[in-house]
């Protein structure tokens, strides 16, 4: 985290609680749109090359789908550039993030909450076994943000 004056930060726009903060530009296309839940109590300014998602959803369920190979399927479609990459927000509108209901996300949630701390507990001396939980993370964390499209 960077501090700047304030009047440096009246310039910038601001994410609070909750919202999403992707970044729309970066050197290759697994970084573009890398997002963070920003949970921190009070608002924060947000520079450029960025977006501010703001939603009514679980953020961290949120964050998790923004981190799936579900979603960087559909980014990599938008993404554009040769030494810069980005996805305009127009582009990244048109990503469709599956919405289960609020009670859905906070399962997910707290599942891959476990896999996590699991994976960055065992960081001391297993290296195999880091490697097959967050394999294992990945196929659980596709399986439950994967949903099963709705004909009309």
């Amino acid at each position: 985290m960077t501090f700047i004056s304030p009047n440096q930060a009246a310039r910038f726009p601001k994410a609070k609680r909750g919202d999403i903060i992707l970044a729309i530009t970066s050197e290759n296309v697994e970084d573009v749109c890398k997002a963070v839940a920003w949970l921190g109590e009070e608002e924060i300014a947000v520079s450029g090359h960025t977006a501010i998602l703001k939603h009514e959803q679980n953020p961290k369920y949120l964050a998790y789908y923004f981190q799936s190979e579900a979603f960087f399927k559909q980014k990599k479609k938008y993404a554009h550039g040769t030494k810069v990459i980005e996805i305009s927000p127009i582009q990244l509108a048109r990503i469709i993030i599956p919405i289960p209901s609020l009670e859905e996300q906070s399962r997910i949630v707290s599942i891959l909450d476990k896999f996590e701390a699991l994976t960055n507990s065992l960081q001391d001396g297993l290296p195999a076994e880091i490697a097959a939980r967050r394999q294992q993370y990945e196929y659980y964390r596709d399986k439950l943000l994967t949903f099963p499209r709705k004909t009309a």
